[in-house]
């Protein structure tokens, strides 16, 4: 039977990915799959309509037609607008982050709709559909510290880099996964001092072979948190657990002791953030002052750069679509161990971990609930 695969507009403030580029879409279609874009979806990611219809799609006008499929493919969660295209029938397919999300979980269950979410999709203990994303995160996150220090913005008006006769500034990561080792070479990179803090020996060791000594490690403990972060004019916070929301790492306690104008990243913000003082902002307005701390909360931060995100994404998330579109839904979560780790929600049950310990809901393994 030929699986019928959506991509909807997004409809999130600030969002301009699209969760699947034409040449996707072409190998998809040349697999058997029937696509359906939604007019205007690749738009602000520079893939026009008439790129996915050379590519074999079946363009839409509207996001009903795009929902009406066996499986819809997003960027972002689904909202409130969202809301009643969510069924039994059709099954989801992306960035979720249930555990900040109580609302729509709630929805997915009532509803019996079988979601995957990126994020918790596990090979070989890594998080292939979650890495490219954290890349991109963690190469803006120093762009978007750096512009948050301006006085402008409220910040100390420091240039990270330095200039002849004026030391650089100094940068907090922590979390040395794929955000963080991508922060941590772009602020290097630029000639920043770097202090990078994780639990992990092997991952922090790793970050000093690449670097040759240019950026200083610790172990995550809380008196070296303490304090690199008071000693930091940019922090950036990386840290996450799989499904879960993020734990807490600056409360605001120790916000109050660092420098003021200092600046926050919290790349975890989609999790719940790790910063006591967080809360979610957008692309047009990025920033807020709190406690004298500049803080940048952005939760699609990937979607600045659109055209590098949306095919960086579908270089991920394709192989997975390709076995669904040869086995259908429920045998390749059946027969998919790395896919079937990112299954949240099925028949009305939490079948993620991570999500159930955050929502305080019954976890039911996935395997009892697929034939």
């Amino acid at each position: 039977m030929t699986i019928r695969i959506g991509v909807p507009r997004e409809i999130k403030s600030g969002e301009n990915r699209v969760s699947l580029t034409p040449a996707g879409a072409a190998a998809l279609a040349k697999g058997g799959a029937a696509v359906r874009v939604q007019a205007g979806a690749g738009l602000e990611s520079g893939f026009p309509d008439g790129d996915y219809a050379d590519a074999g799609a079946d363009v839409v006008p509207g996001a009903a037609e795009a929902w009406d499929v066996d499986l819809v493919v997003k960027v972002k969660e689904p909202l409130r607008d969202e809301f009643p295209f969510l069924r039994e029938k059709s099954a989801l397919f992306t960035y979720l982050h249930l555990a900040a999300v109580p609302d729509l979980t709630a929805i997915l269950l009532e509803r019996n709709v079988t979601a995957i979410a990126y994020e918790t999709v596990t090979e070989g203990g890594r998080l292939p559909l979650l890495r490219p994303m954290s890349e991109v995160a963690g190469v803006l996150s120093v762009q978007a510290g750096a512009r948050g220090l301006e006085k402008s913005c409220g910040g100390r008006g420091v240039l990270l880099s330095g200039v002849t006769g004026a030391e650089p500034g100094r940068v907090c990561v922590l979390g040395a996964g794929n955000a963080g080792r991508c922060a941590t070479r772009t602020a290097v990179g630029i000639g920043a001092h770097v202090d990078v803090l994780d639990s992990s020996a092997e991952k922090l060791a790793a970050i000093r072979e690449e670097h040759a000594g240019k950026a200083r490690t610790s172990v995550s403990t809380r008196e070296a948190v303490e304090a690199a972060v008071m000693a930091a004019d940019l922090v950036i916070s990386t840290v996450l657990v799989v499904g879960d929301r993020a734990p807490l790492l600056i409360p605001r306690a120790l916000l109050r002791r660092m420098k003021k104008g200092a600046v926050v990243v919290d790349i975890a913000i989609d999790q719940g953030g790790t910063i006591e003082t967080s809360h979610p902002t957008t692309h047009a307005s990025p920033y807020f002052t709190e406690e004298g701390i500049v803080h940048y909360c952005v939760t699609n931060m990937p979607a600045a750069v659109p055209r590098t995100a949306t095919t960086a994404l579908t270089s991920a998330t394709l192989p997975y679509l390709m076995r669904i579109a040869r086995s259908g839904i429920e045998r390749a979560l059946a027969e998919d161990s790395a896919l079937r780790a990112g299954l949240n929600t099925c028949k009305g049950r939490v079948t993620c971990p991570g999500v159930a310990r955050a929502l305080n809901r019954e976890y039911v393994a996935p395997e009892s609930l697929l034939s």
